[in-house]
């Protein structure tokens, strides 16, 4: 099964007698928008979400509190799993997960749903902007409809899809680690995040931009795996991905998905990396 579907085959399915689920999961990696403000998911999904949406929120139902583990560690399996259960998500359900369009944060709702058993999860590509169809507010939602009807899903985790610490820095000298922040994070140029700038030893650069195209939707699964296959990424290489904090480096194993090529996630990811400043930290392009 695709983990992705278009617009088109979402408003089909949503027609069908088995509709699917739908995660609302909206959120900026920005901490405040022009106004000054942060971003507010919850009052952009208010505004206007596809009917039948839930709205999922990524800071505190798919992930827990930043702290040492990173700024997006793995949720509470019970958080997570309630708030699954209350969007209406049961094993035997299809689930699609969209956000505002870049995927990041509709890929780590796709990620963690993947890695804890549900076997049947998508992605909307292209996120809202794709969507033609039409918007309902969550006023009207509550007034033609009432709360979707309580899921039964329970979280089991898989083993072998999360890395931790340790784990990417062995993954980056025996097969290949990816690193998908921007290039300019990756050297070490800049960073506007974290304490400290440059990427993991060994890890190789692959910003997630390079996978969609100028409508943020996903290239051809061909055109993927020539792309990761430069980086000497094939299904019979262990693969790994981070990022920031777990976020964006879900939508590069959406990608690596796309291409058919598994992969596991740093969670912590940088975030995690440089909280303890005895690990070691590589500048430039070159990986080492």
């Amino acid at each position: 099964m695709n983990a992705i579907i278009s617009a088109s085959e979402l408003a089909d399915a949503l027609r069908s007698e088995r509709p699917p689920v739908l995660l609302d999961v909206r959120w900026q990696l920005s901490t405040a928008a022009a106004s000054g403000q942060p971003f507010d998911g919850r009052a952009a999904y208010a505004s206007g979400h596809i009917p039948g949406a839930v709205f999922v929120d990524l800071d505190r139902e798919l992930a827990s509190a930043p702290g040492p583990r990173g700024r997006h560690p793995l949720p509470d399996l019970d958080v997570f799993g309630a708030a699954m259960r209350r969007a209406g998500v049961s094993a035997g359900t299809p689930v699609v997960a969209y956000d505002g369009g870049i995927g990041w944060a509709a890929a780590r709702a796709w990620w963690l749903l993947r890695w804890t058993g549900h076997p049947d999860v998508r992605v909307l590509d292209g996120g809202l902007p794709a969507w033609d169809g039409p918007l309902e507010a969550e006023a009207e939602a509550e007034t033609e409809a009432s709360a979707p009807t309580e899921g039964d899903f329970v979280p089991k985790p898989a083993e072998g899809a999360v890395l931790d610490a340790d784990g990417a820095a062995a993954l980056a000298r025996s097969g290949v680690l990816l690193d998908a922040r921007a290039g300019e994070r990756y050297r070490g140029e800049v960073e506007p995040i974290d304490p400290v700038g440059g990427h993991i030893p060994g890890a190789l650069s692959a910003p997630t931009a390079d996978n969609v195209d100028a409508d943020g939707r996903f290239r051809p699964a061909a055109e993927l795996r020539a792309c990761f296959g430069e980086l000497g990424v094939t299904r019979d290489v262990p693969v790994g991905v981070y990022c920031g904090s777990g976020v964006s480096a879900a939508h590069e194993v959406l990608a690596l998905e796309v291409a058919g090529i598994p992969a596991a996630l740093y969670v912590g990811s940088w975030s995690e990396w440089t909280s303890d400043p005895a690990r070691p930290v590589a500048v430039g392009p070159d990986p080492q």
